[in-house]
């Protein structure tokens, strides 16, 4: 068995960046290896990815283990001491063809292994096209990288650097190159989307990005965000949601927590009151609009008080998508130094907090009955509506922009009673 295979962990970002990876490794010339996108965000992602790379190295026991991504760029020397590992490549190197091209030979030691940058040290951005194999209809473009801020909990920015913005005009470049290859669905993407622009000529937003894209590309049918957090966001991109039909009615927020306390201790910049009004102000201007939600169970000194406002928030916020993490202590946060709640409470609240979720999906499904949506059509037997809700879609064409009434739903997904083309 040779080839290039990529094992990818954690983000949405990791996840179209491992396509960058494969890409480059193959244009190096790399026939015969295992490279694992590892993540920094739990203690789990971390232990998984080493039994990942042991696993690799019993099955292809000639390839090349390689190892990169946040975890790695963190912690670059407890990966490079694995026996398991020939070399260990920072976030920055894993996406340069030249990386690949100037891999240490076999069995050097730890230390030689490394080819990890000091990320605080990038400034720049380059503009990766990163593109979703599933379907061939949606594709991501990455407009930053990086995170100014510190919140008491995470680790990324060890791992992903200071903010750095891709510049508007590679963007707008890169976009009109997707859309006229066919894709019908751009994604824009960061590890901090909403502070993009702030570090390049004239502070341009997010919402501006958007607004120049869709208007200087007009082949772009749909237009999408990922993770955004919601103190950040500007008037531009509020004109967006309230009249532009390109752009999409769903946003993934970074909540993280609905009690102030807890808010104040992870050192947010936002409080549950902004939280709710954001979300209450984008109903009023488009009432479709969904929202998916990133909360965090357990957090050190979280009463049981404290947890149950992050459940009444997402239920005041009908939180469409919730994403729940139970906390885990990360090195060199200082969350990881603050009074610590036992593991077992942390779970079971984790699990409480996701039953909730499971009944705020089954809710919105529901509300969707009856409908009538506009599908993007994908080649796995699904497709989504414009607020990113997942319908079954068995042999319609991959690709198409269909109308369709909902009939139903299975408790995770929407059904539909039939199709007919929409206009594109």
């Amino acid at each position: 068995m040779s080839g290039i295979d990529v094992i990818t962990f954690g983000c949405r970002l990791n996840t179209y960046e491992s396509e960058v990876v494969r890409r480059q490794a193959a244009e190096a010339g790399l026939e015969d290896a295992v490279i694992v996108n590892t993540c920094a965000v739990t203690g789990e992602a971390v232990r998984q990815a080493r039994q990942a790379i042991r696993r690799a190295r019993r099955e292809r026991p000639q390839a090349r283990i390689l190892v990169t991504g946040c975890a790695a760029q963190a912690d670059s020397a407890s990966f490079a001491a694995m026996a398991e590992v020939d070399a260990v490549l920072g976030n920055e190197e894993k996406l340069t063809a030249e990386a690949y091209r100037t891999l240490p030979d076999f069995g050097v030691s730890a230390e030689e292994k490394l080819k990890v940058n000091d990320i605080m040290s990038v400034r720049e951005s380059a503009p990766q096209m990163v593109e979703l194999i599933e379907g061939h209809v949606r594709a991501f473009l990455q407009v930053q990288n990086g995170c100014d801020h510190r919140c008491t909990f995470c680790i990324i920015p060890y791992g992903r650097g200071n903010s750095r913005s891709v510049p508007m005009g590679a963007v707008v470049d890169q976009a009109r190159r997707l859309a006229e290859s066919g894709y019908r669905e751009l994604v824009l993407t960061g590890v901090d989307a909403t502070s993009y622009g702030a570090d390049l000529p004239g502070t341009p937003t997010l919402g501006l990005l958007a607004k120049t894209l869709l208007k200087q590309v007009p082949e772009i049918l749909r237009l999408r965000l990922s993770s955004i957090d919601s103190i950040e966001v500007d008037r531009a991109l509020l004109d967006l949601i309230a009249d532009e039909p390109r752009f999409m009615p769903h946003l993934h927020l970074s909540l993280q927590h609905g009690d102030d306390l807890i808010l104040k201790r992870m050192k947010r910049r936002h409080n549950r009151a902004e939280a709710l009004g954001f979300i209450e102000q984008a109903r009023s201007l488009r009432p479709d609009i969904s929202f998916g939600a990133d909360l965090i169970a357990g957090f050190p000194t979280e009463s049981e008080a404290a947890f149950e406002q992050s459940v009444r928030l997402a239920e005041q916020a009908r939180i469409a998508k919730l994403h729940v993490f139970p906390y885990s202590p990360r090195p060199m946060t200082p969350a990881a130094r603050m009074p610590q709640l036992d593991r077992g409470l942390i779970k079971a609240r984790a699990a409480r907090l996701r039953d909730v979720g499971k009944t705020l999906a089954r809710q919105h499904l529901d509300g969707l009955v009856g409908t009538r949506q506009i599908l993007l059509v994908e080649n796995n037997g699904f497709a989504h509506t414009q607020d990113f809700t997942r319908v079954v879609t068995p042999g319609l064409q991959p690709g198409s922009l269909m109308t369709a009434e909902i009939s139903g739903h299975d408790g995770r997904d929407l059904t539909i009673r039939a199709a007919a083309q929409a206009a594109a």
